[in-house]
């Protein structure tokens, strides 16, 4: 084998040992602790560790509605701060745009969809369904918020439709 062969094979061994380093907190707050990997359907497990999260605090803690609010906005700010960069390292890092294993925006997404719900099942179901109905189908202008360079249009596709969500439950609200 001569030297070239050598330093071609050394080359390609160091890029295969590069692509496959990963930077652990960004892969651990983009797939949200490792519910990305739970198939099928990654985005709707994110969006369900959501409201279940939601539900655990509603129900150990029985915040009244404006400490609810709070704490979801809270939740929801403290998620983009960290999501943003996470999905955008994430996506560099595993090669994929806007792979699926990221969930960090179907959790944000979920919890803008259920700001303001009242504590029930019925509230957090209607949440739930009408937030992955406008994650899938993406209506103007979500859609064109994936267009966003790295993690701001992974992030923030879902961040509009979680407020076509919030916006729609709130009009449900208004007759149930």
């Amino acid at each position: 084998m001569n030297s070239k062969n050598s330093s071609n094979n050394a080359s390609h061994n160091q890029e295969k040992v590069q692509t496959m380093v990963k930077t652990v907190w960004a892969w651990k707050v983009a797939t949200f602790f490792g519910i990305g990997y739970l198939k099928p359907g990654p985005g709707t497990w994110g969006s369900v560790a959501a409201v279940l999260l939601w539900a655990a605090v509603a129900f150990l803690k029985h915040p009244d509605p404006r400490t609810q609010f709070v704490v979801l906005l809270v939740w929801i700010v403290l998620a983009i701060a960290p999501g943003v960069p996470a999905a955008t390292i994430v996506e560099r890092e595993s090669g994929r745009t806007d792979p699926g294993f990221v969930v960090i925006d179907e959790v944000i997404g979920q919890w803008i969809a259920l700001l303001g719900s009242p504590f029930d099942w019925r509230h957090g179901l209607i949440a739930l369904v009408l937030f992955r109905l406008f994650d899938i189908t993406k209506p103007f202008p979500v859609r064109r918020l994936e267009r966003l360079p790295g993690g701001w249009g992974i992030i923030f596709d879902d961040v509009a439709a979680g407020l076509y969500a919030l916006g729609i439950a709130f009009l449900l609200r208004i007759w149930i």
